[in-house]
């Protein structure tokens, strides 16, 4: 099921699968299954990205740091840190399947 387009020859050629794994600006991208050409999400998935990873980060610190004063963290603070890698990992895949337009792929890959 295609239902968002190709910025380079405009067919509806990605679903919200290989949207979400076509990654953020700096990536490689996913080609097209029509021309071939790699498309990634925008500029608001990688600071989507960013800020997301920001507070994540943040958020383990402040349980690293909180452990030794909290009983509740003293027994969960592994399955706590856990959970915010999954969700680091997850979230921002889901977001980019259905938020953020697609455009053409910038990055120059090295040729041999």
């Amino acid at each position: 099921m295609s239902i968002y387009t190709c910025p380079n020859c405009g067919k509806k050629a990605f679903g919200p699968a290989t949207k979400a794994m076509a990654g953020r600006m700096n990536s490689k991208g996913k080609p097209c299954q029509n021309c071939g050409k790699l498309c990634v999400n925008g500029k608001g998935a990688t600071i989507f990205n960013f800020v997301f990873s920001l507070i994540g980060i943040i958020a383990m610190l402040v349980v690293y740091l909180a452990q030794p004063y909290s009983d509740f963290l003293k027994y969960y603070e592994m399955p706590i840190q856990a959970s915010i890698v999954v969700a680091l990992l997850v979230i921002p895949r889901i977001v980019f399947a259905f938020c953020f337009r697609l455009h053409q792929s910038i990055r120059i890959e090295p040729t041999s």
